[in-house]
């Protein structure tokens, strides 16, 4: 058997787990690897982007858009602490993503050598797992356990950090066909199902609550059977967006802060809430002691360690969600419950759009979007008002259509994870909407998207402000705007020509119409430049803290 080097065996590994695309940025210290890169770059698609926090998202949106372990790249000491962002960024969303690192050489370990980081050291808290390997025995073996442990259970991010003498070391190496990946099914116990099963049928004002682990168990299928078989209402948390179709007569929108009042409220009317592959995060529940006073709760999640962490639950289920709700649906008697899902209905009726959509601002740009794109794009965003108008205003129908950052709340996460998504679903449109505060941090990966002719289109929601942090100064902090006001000259048409995009700016609804119809038909990345008022706010709220029943519109506040 023929020795290879270390880096040979990177390469490998990659391709026995079936990676055709790795986003990074070569240095010194992974100058080997990406050596072995260049003589199989016809098997290992291999993207340059413009700063590694970019290689990351790229990675985390691959990821979030296929099912599939995204991969990233990067050199020690700053490249490889400019990965972080990114990697707790998947963390926090449960994304699985596999970084992998080159380190100085063993010898120079603990010596302030030149671009040393103990970068294991310093993601330990935002992966599942963090390695650095220091014999090449151990090289081949850690990388599959990385993706092992990368898609298993609850996924996320696992880093491989590897020392430059690995790489360049050779061994004897023997392919392995990794092993599939089992659903978790050994905590599903008949005790518990059977608890829930008689909690649904005496119910009689039932909501169901899902989140980001009905998305990565693929449960879409059986989550669908699971609200027609206990004729429940529907919300969905930003990060559940299309795993249950927003054009379903039962979902009402999303649940939190900048949920629909009928989610909010009915949410406070319910006698049994049934949670599916959601954490209870802040953002979600608001004030915990007042989350759905009338409800016992459901909660269904992969994870134990979720369970009774931020709520008190009456009944759990830990396992695979897909696996739990087929064993419900195979149990649970059909129910019906006419009387609570009229009282939505007229809820519904009592609390129309909020928005006016005739002129040009966010709800109204994302409409457009949808209408033009009948919902068949992934829509990737950043964090801020945008996100909240794109998770409003933009029905997703099927899972893996909206890839945002929600529990670590990334701005300049969206390019990154917008190229990643068109290399992972080339055949889908790929359209990341942010504002020009988010834009500003990470619009270098324009210049990424221009350098290998990715057509993604980038939507600047241009209020020259710092958005949402601007909707709290003006309703908690007495329009006190300190630093929030971006009223510069940078102009964003300019910026994409100069990194090799096409530019285009709407000022009204026609011309948005318009560049975005244009934008669909060109095969070059194209940035829009949406100019809207700088004092357009996200409408429901709920502030900080207040119970989600408290959620208030801009009319609530003039009376």
């Amino acid at each position: 058997m023929a020795k290879i080097s270390g880096s040979e065996i990177v390469i490998e590994c990659l391709k026995e787990q079936g990676v055709d695309t790795v986003f990074g940025y070569p240095g010194g210290t992974i100058l080997n690897v990406y050596d072995a890169l260049y003589k199989h770059q016809d098997e290992i698609n291999h993207v340059l982007t413009s700063h590694e926090q970019g290689a990351a998202h790229a990675a985390d949106g691959y990821a979030r858009a296929t099912g599939k372990v995204g991969v990233c790249m990067a050199t020690s000491g700053p490249g490889a602490t400019n990965l972080v962002t990114g990697i707790a960024t998947a963390y926090m969303d449960s994304i699985p993503v596999v970084a992998i690192t080159a380190n100085v050489g063993v010898n120079m370990l603990g010596k302030d050598s030149f671009q040393e980081v103990d970068i294991a050291g310093v993601v330990m808290p935002i992966t599942k797992h963090s390695f650095i390997v220091k014999n090449i025995e151990d090289l081949a073996p850690t990388i599959r356990r990385a993706f092992k442990i990368a898609k298993t259970g609850r996924p996320g991010p696992v880093l491989v950090d590897i020392t430059k003498d690995v790489t360049s070391a050779e061994i004897e190496f023997e392919s392995v066909t990794p092993e599939a990946i089992s659903r978790k099914t050994d905590t599903i116990c008949e005790e518990s199902v059977n608890k829930v099963i008689e909690m649904v049928k005496v119910s009689r004002r039932p909501y169901i609550i899902v989140g980001g682990g009905a998305i990565i168990s693929d449960a879409s299928a059986e989550l669908a059977e699971f609200a027609e078989k206990t004729d429940a209402l529907v919300c969905d948390t930003l990060m559940g967006k299309g795993a249950f179709d927003g054009n379903n007569e039962r979902y009402t929108g999303m649940i939190g802060m900048h949920g629909t009042k009928v989610s909010n409220l009915g949410i406070s009317r319910a006698d049994l809430v049934i949670v599916i592959g959601a954490r209870f995060s802040d953002r979600v529940i608001g004030n915990a002691s007042k989350f759905a006073p009338n409800a016992k709760i459901i909660h269904i999640d992969i994870d134990a360690a979720e369970i009774d962490k931020n709520i008190k639950t009456n009944a759990s289920i830990v396992g695979d969600a897909k696996e739990i709700l087929a064993i419900l649906n195979s149990k649970l008697p059909t129910q019906s419950n006419k009387a609570w899902i009229s009282e939505i209905d007229e809820l519904k009726a009592q609390n129309p759009d909020v928005y006016t959509v005739d002129e040009l601002n966010g709800p109204a740009a994302i409409r457009k979007i949808y209408e033009i794109t009948e919902g068949n794009a992934i829509i990737t965003t950043d964090v801020g008002q945008h996100q909240m108008w794109a998770a409003q205003n933009y029905i997703f129908k099927e899972p893996r259509t909206l890839l945002s950052s929600g529990g670590l709340g990334t701005m300049g996460y969206g390019v990154g994870a917008a190229i990643g998504a068109k290399y992972g679903r080339p055949e889908k449109t790929v359209i990341n909407i942010a504002g020009d505060g988010c834009f500003r941090m990470n619009m270098n990966e324009i210049a990424t998207a221009a350098r290998y002719n990715v057509p993604i289109i980038q939507i600047v929601l241009n209020n020259h402000v710092l958005g949402m942090v601007r909707q709290w100064q003006t309703l908690f902090y007495d329009h006190r705007y300190s630093n929030t006001v971006l009223d510069d000259s940078v102009d964003f048409v300019k910026v994409a020509e100069g990194l090799g995009a096409v530019g285009l700016r709407a000022t009204n609804l026609q011309e948005f119409e318009d560049a975005l119809k244009q934008a669909l038909s060109s095969e070059k990345p194209v940035v829009i430049d949406v100019v809207i008022d700088n004092d357009d706010k996200v409408w429901p709220m709920v502030a900080p803290g207040a119970a989600i029943d408290t959620c208030f519109t801009e009319e609530d506040l003039e009376k």
